[in-house]
């Protein structure tokens, strides 16, 4: 079988406190990074870590756990990005630089679960090696500005947050031209895992108990909402690289615009912020994912508990 070389970039924080507020942060990357470890079909080549549900100085050391623990050590982790692009002092760092050394050694699927910076850092620096990037997955966008990121039925919309703290990245990822695929909110509204699909997670391997633990309280988060379960958002991106064919998608143009911030409830045009849109009009072309195929579910889990 033919391996994907795969470089993963991510702001793990499975089980870590919320540093900015009170609550536990975001599972869904350790799903991904979990899935792609136990894919046949799949090598990864490095982990680089960046800043996003959680501060780098967690992501990172989180990233070098998960090496360690399931994959023996053998993925080598890159500390990377700990704020957004700036552009007026556009500076490297060791995960950049591992990226480089690469994809200067073979073309990458490289899979962008967190801000994009370290993806957009690289290309400032080194724009020679765009076309040693095969696709950037990424987990952000929407068709239009009232495609709400809703969770739970009390009336909150979540960030599209991976663009939101760093949208400059992005822009330099379509001035590029890398081949950009996105698994945003429509898609991953449409899987949930429930309390019973913990459940099966803490009959398997030790990752898969070490995720099922972390995601109780994730899980409760979401039914104090008014949600029936949690929508594991990054683990699409990483089921699209390893079976596209379950995945729905469409080709569609990409284009940042301005428009008042939907998660400010009392927002009387006071409040406005950068939006991702993805349609059919002029843009930047980008592969959009909005489906899954039946019976998707199953496969997801089938793909954890392996």
């Amino acid at each position: 079988m033919t391996k994907k070389m795969v470089w993963i970039d991510t702001d793990l924080s499975v089980g870590m406190t919320k540093h900015k507020r009170e609550g536990y942060c975001d599972v869904d990357d350790g799903y991904a990074v979990l899935q792609l470890m136990k894919a046949d079909n799949v090598e990864i080549c490095g982990i680089s870590a960046v800043f996003g549900n959680t501060l780098i100085e967690n992501s990172y050391p989180l990233s070098q756990q998960m090496s360690s623990d399931f994959a023996l050590g053998e993925i080598p982790v890159f500390k990377g990005a700990g704020e957004a692009i700036d552009l007026n002092g556009v500076k490297s760092n060791e995960a950049v630089e591992a990226l480089a050394e690469a994809l200067k050694k073979q073309p990458m699927v490289i899979m962008a679960i967190g801000p994009a910076t370290n993806i957009g850092l690289l290309l400032l620096k080194y724009p020679e090696l765009k076309s040693r990037i095969l696709e950037v997955v990424l987990v952000a966008g929407r068709r239009t500005p009232q495609d709400y990121f809703k969770i739970g039925n009390k009336g909150n919309h979540a960030q599209d947050l991976n663009f939101d703290l760093d949208n400059v990245a992005f822009r330099v990822m379509f001035e590029h031209g890398v081949p950009v695929t996105l698994c945003p909110f429509e898609i991953s509204s449409k899987v949930w895992l429930k309390a019973e699909d913990l459940d099966l997670l803490e009959q398997g391997d030790k990752g898969n108990q070490w995720l099922a633990k972390a995601s109780r309280a994730w899980l409760q988060q979401w039914l104090d909402q008014g949600a029936e379960g949690f929508n594991p958002f990054d683990v699409l991106a990483s089921h699209y690289i390893i079976a596209p064919e379950d995945i729905v998608c469409e080709e569609l143009n990409a284009r940042l615009e301005i428009h008042q911030d939907d998660t400010v409830r009392e927002n009387d045009k006071q409040v406005f912020k950068a939006y991702l849109l993805c349609d059919k009009n002029e843009g930047f072309p980008v592969k959009y994912c909005y489906d899954v195929v039946s019976g998707y579910r199953k496969k997801l889990m089938d793909s954890l508990l392996k």
